[in-house]
């Protein structure tokens, strides 16, 4: 006779194992024609599960095919709309720069991101229910896979989009081997709730990595106002950090499958990732 505990245990493992979907989130809307598409000839690259207990996180891996000894760190925090296709390509784009680029699918424990049609739905019922301490303990998991195949621990970089941009800024001033951090347009202050309860602003003091941050001057979302104070604050706390605001740019000015996309902006930004890496040795 079956053990029904058994059986209801490997039932919720299988349930909390997740896929990652394949093509772009349905919030975000149709794909705009602007949208990059990074083949993988070369590369390494695909979904992987990290083991995590009784769970197994999804995340997509993408490397270089033919490196020798171990590689870079680069960790892709997603935007709201999950590990959709837009990011899966930037692991493919950082990949094709040398970098083992991981990209863990942080909110699966509570739901599916791709399957919502709109955003307020998504934030409301997914996206908000994501503890940043469950989301951190993600980030240390990933990156100690990525060190277990091929990653090397002593060179971890991170960045991040939108709500990533938010958590790359936190996570900076969580893991103390963290090299360097890129912060695309994340939210910089605001309330607290009992799934987030600090904010960037809240742990300046505590940064263990430079963070550079890229930020559009155009965001209704993120006022620059609260780059300025996040500005002040690095250097009343003596941190590395740096910030670039495009002037014409607006929120996700990244996100070339969007009609927020500005390449000029992007593509700058991407330039000046890569040598915040560059410059503190990842």
């Amino acid at each position: 006779m079956n053990d029904p505990l058994k059986q209801f245990a490997t039932d919720r493992r299988t349930f909390l194992a997740g896929s990652l979907a394949t093509g772009f989130a349905l919030a975000a809307g149709p794909a705009a024609a602007t949208a990059i598409r990074t083949d993988s000839t070369g590369l390494i690259a695909g979904p992987i599960h990290i083991p995590r207990g009784d769970v197994s996180l999804p995340a997509y891996r993408a490397q270089p095919e033919s490196a020798s000894g171990p590689l870079p760190v680069v960790l892709v925090i997603q935007e709201i709309f999950g590990v959709h296709e837009y990011i899966q390509d930037v692991c493919r784009r950082l990949a094709k720069q040398g970098y083992l680029a991981i990209a863990p699918e942080l909110y699966f424990r509570q739901g599916d991101a791709t399957k919502y049609s709109d955003v307020p739905t998504l934030i409301s019922e997914l996206v908000s229910k994501v503890p940043d301490d469950q989301v951190l303990a993600d980030l240390d998991a990933t990156a100690a896979w990525a060190a277990a195949n091929h990653g090397d621990a002593n060179r971890v970089a991170i960045t991040g989009f939108c709500w990533g941009g938010r958590i790359t800024w936190l996570y900076a001033a969580h893991n103390p081997k963290l090299k360097a951090a890129v912060a695309w347009y994340g939210r910089l202050v605001g309330q607290p709730s009992p799934n987030n309860p600090r904010h960037p602003i809240e742990v300046v003091s505590a940064l263990k990595a430079p963070v550079l941050g890229l930020y559009g001057g155009k965001d209704q979302g993120i006022p620059l106002e609260s780059v300025e104070q996040m500005r002040e604050a690095l250097k009343r706390n003596r941190k590395a950090g740096q910030f670039y605001v495009y002037d014409e740019a607006g929120h996700a000015f990244h996100a070339d499958y969007r009609p927020s996309y500005q390449a000029a902006a992007a593509q700058d930004g991407w330039k000046e990732m890569l040598t915040w890496f560059k410059r503190y040795g990842v």
